[in-house]
């Protein structure tokens, strides 16, 4: 994953985001969001994530990768990659309540596979499936000296994207943050 903004910046881009009571409009679908576009060859967006965030990667002719790879959030190591999910930073569907339902197919695309920002990181799937769609507020990554980076990350996408943000969920930021 890239490395996010540092703690000062992160917060201050928090005081810019607009708070708002969450709600989520109308019709979302994960369709909204086209995921794992093609960057380049046989290789897709989950592919360049699983070959970017692993150690001593390599990828077959199909582009699957082989590896090993650590998870921040929890502090374990997979070496199966069917056992890794690319989990987006900030979810699909809270984005959706966001602010992301008035985009266009081509913004929720850039969205979904953006890899310029700490948007996307490999981690363990039973972990990325408890954490769903869930914001700060009500799920923190498990690994407490990770909350910081994982926190920073999570403005500087939701700033970036002019996404708003809700009560609870800037609290949880404000106290991960002042803790960097």
């Amino acid at each position: 994953m890239p490395e996010p903004v540092d703690a000062a910046t992160a917060r201050t881009q928090l005081a810019q985001l607009t708070v708002t009571e969450e709600v989520t409009p109308p019709g979302y679908s994960r369709t909204k969001f086209p995921h794992w576009a093609t960057q380049h060859g046989n290789c897709d967006t989950r592919e360049v994530v699983l070959q970017r965030d692993g150690q001593d990667v390599v990828q077959d002719a199909a582009c699957r990768a082989a590896g090993t790879w650590y998870w921040p959030y929890d502090g374990a190591s997979w070496t199966d990659a069917t056992d890794l999910d690319i989990d987006h930073v900030v979810p699909l569907k809270e984005a959706w309540r966001s602010g992301a339902d008035s985009w266009t197919t081509a913004q929720r695309r850039g969205f979904a596979n953006d890899l310029t920002r700490p948007q996307l990181i490999a981690v363990t799937d039973n972990v990325n499936q408890a954490k769903g769609d869930k914001d700060p507020g009500k799920w923190m990554v498990p690994l407490a000296s990770y909350r910081c980076t994982y926190s920073r990350a999570w403005v500087q996408v939701k700033h970036f994207y002019n996404l708003s943000i809700d009560s609870a969920e800037k609290a949880a930021l404000e106290n991960a943050l002042n803790n960097c």
